[in-house]
């Protein structure tokens, strides 16, 4: 970690806790500033407002008082998941205070290299792949997963040393406070609209996602998808090297060809040895080819790993077989098109999908072309209703309703057979139901589990 005295005696206000928030109050304490953390939950229910009280870091909690930013601070570091439209943000843009994310300051402490991966989709799977790929073939030194994908950066970045790498998924809302974030390598792995509620509009978006290369130079790469017009268009505009991927032609990068997974002239592995199915994890597998390939690592390093990567948990994760029945977790699949692409990996006529959740008031036609063939679908949560009727206009033969994720896999496993595969990819938010994706999925997995100790003491 650099000893950097950038903030020694500088008031800083930290806007919003979580574990983000927690990790950035924390190296801020440590590198001499005089933090202010500001927190919505009552200090009585936040226990990690009181345990950075007892560092004797200024917490004040309950509230958002727009009278804070009458003290002096020199900057804001704000959550990522509170929108630009707060009071509190607002008037710190007004005063002209700097708005800093914690991934910002994770780069400004940190002695290891960097990889950072962003996109609408595939980059928890991409990020984790990179990793898997990096730790396999470099001797002597380790890649660290940080970010987005649940390691708080600043936390990450005090442990990785001179010749660590730092794999760091990065959101759309953390790459809008960042200043000095230089990645040696970035990934984009495509762009769909998304998260239009926080950002306005596409533009800003698209502008959001592409701060990733603003500090990058001719030294650095970024590789990008190439399949995607939008991304074709961005790489006119920046100073890094640019190595796409492409699922549909021949490109001097990584590429599907005949099956096969390339990088330039080499071929890696055919397509159906990837540890995880899905077209979606094509493109997922060449931008981590890609990645790695620049990072030196051997090419039968890379086909191995790909080929025993057995996917990230919530995110198409394989769960397991209960008499000869596959079942998958995809509970990270929170809108429609990520369980588009899950439903892509698999035969219809032998799958099983559990879907429904939060209702967000839209429709589920775009499903529908996805859901033809499906033998047989479950419907849970708000949006049941919803998805009943994008399933019969599909011409699904089978449908039920079950009260929760957990009933759902009950029913879905006594209308199985063998051969069949149960696939939790709900196209919803859980919030109705569950706190988040990952108590959905977890309790997915627990009823499986189950499942197969009923069946083997009946046997």
């Amino acid at each position: 970690m650099k000893k950097i005295t950038t903030y020694q005696n500088k008031k800083v206000l930290v806007l919003g806790l979580a574990k983000s928030g927690v990790s950035a109050a924390k190296l801020l304490h440590d590198l001499g500033a005089l933090v202010t953390v500001n927190d919505g939950k009552p200090f009585e229910e936040n226990p990690e407002a009181q345990d950075l009280l007892a560092l004797g870091i200024k917490v004040i909690c309950g509230s958002h008082p727009i009278e804070l930013l009458d003290e002096d601070f020199s900057m804001m570091v704000k959550n990522p998941g509170i929108p630009y439209s707060h009071p509190l943000v607002e008037k710190a843009q007004e005063q002209g205070l700097p708005i800093l994310t914690e991934v910002e300051l994770a780069y400004q402490i940190s002695d290891a290299a960097l990889v950072a991966i962003t996109g609408t989709n595939g980059k928890t799977t991409t990020t984790t792949m990179i990793e898997h790929i990096l730790n396999a073939g470099m001797k002597d030194h380790k890649a660290y997963l940080a970010g987005n994908i649940g390691y708080p950066a600043s936390t990450v970045a005090k442990q990785a040393e001179k010749n660590d790498c730092l794999v760091m998924e990065v959101s759309s809302f953390q790459l809008m406070g960042i200043q000095q974030f230089h990645p040696n390598v970035a990934v984009l792995t495509n762009l769909y609209e998304a998260h239009l509620d926080y950002h306005g509009s596409w533009e800003a978006y698209v502008s959001a996602k592409w701060h990733i290369q603003q500090n990058m130079t001719a030294d650095d790469f970024l590789v990008l998808n190439w399949d995607q017009k939008t991304i074709q268009e961005l790489a006119q505009n920046t100073n890094a090297k640019v190595v796409p991927f492409s699922t549909k032609e021949v490109v001097d990068g990584a590429y599907l060809y005949q099956g096969t997974l390339y990088y330039k002239d080499i071929a890696i592995l055919p397509a159906d040895e990837l540890g995880v199915p899905g077209s979606h994890n094509i493109e997922n597998a060449l931008a981590a080819i890609a990645t790695a390939v620049l990072w030196g690592i051997d090419y039968q390093v890379i086909a191995d790993t790909l080929q025993t990567f057995s996917g990230v948990k919530h995110r198409t994760q394989y769960v397991g077989k209960v008499d000869e029945v596959a079942f998958y977790n995809d509970s990270k699949a929170t809108n429609i098109l990520a369980t588009q692409k899950a439903l892509a990996g698999f035969d219809p006529h032998k799958l099983i999908l559990l879907c429904g959740g939060l209702d967000r008031g839209n429709g589920f036609d775009s499903l529908i072309p996805s859901l033809k063939g499906v033998k047989a679908v479950i419907v849970f949560g708000q949006t049941k209703y919803k998805l009943e009727d994008a399933a019969k206009k599909a011409g699904v033969s089978i449908i039920r309703f079950a009260e929760n994720v957990e009933a759902a896999t009950e029913l879905a496993f006594e209308l199985s057979q063998k051969g069949d595969t149960v696939l939790l990819s709900p196209a919803n938010a859980s919030w109705d139901q569950y706190r988040n994706f990952e108590i959905r999925g977890e309790r997915y997995m627990s009823a499986v589990d189950q499942l197969s100790h009923k069946k083997r003491s009946s046997q």
